[in-house]
């Protein structure tokens, strides 16, 4: 076993557990970390465990993306469940635009463009892939 090889099973027996997914409570226990790591560091890209963060978040959205089937939901039908999480009315969405806007992308006569898409998720502080 060269050095290097030693030096790093070192580190992975005490790291293994943050970044290994393989199950039901590993990955509940991830979900809490990260958003442990979320609380303490923000979207503070300079702070010396962002990258953990940035680690974390993809494996938990990989072993998502194998167990959970997640059914495709158009922009619009996003946009209408957020309204209704945060009790908006049309006329509440101004960075989509007018009501009559609004009400063509809930019924889907026309799509949000990535102006509105980028709006609406810093918003509703979520991925803007969520709209897309």
């Amino acid at each position: 076993m060269s050095v290097l090889t030693k030096e790093i099973t070192n580190h992975w027996v005490t790291i293994r557990p943050w970044l290994t997914i393989r199950n039901e409570r590993e990955y509940d226990q991830a979900v809490k970390r990260l958003n442990g790591l979320l609380d303490e560091i923000g979207d503070n890209e300079r702070h010396p465990l962002y990258g953990l963060l940035d680690t974390l978040g993809t494996l938990i959205q990989a072993y998502e993306e194998k167990h959970y089937s997640v059914p495709k939901r158009s922009g619009g039908d996003m946009l209408r469940f957020f309204m209704e999480e945060h009790a908006l009315a049309q006329t509440d969405l101004p960075e989509v635009g007018s009501q009559g806007v609004v009400s063509e992308v809930l019924n889907g006569k026309r799509e949000l463009n990535l102006r509105q898409v980028r709006a609406l998720a810093k918003r509703f502080h979520v991925s803007p892939a969520v709209f897309i």
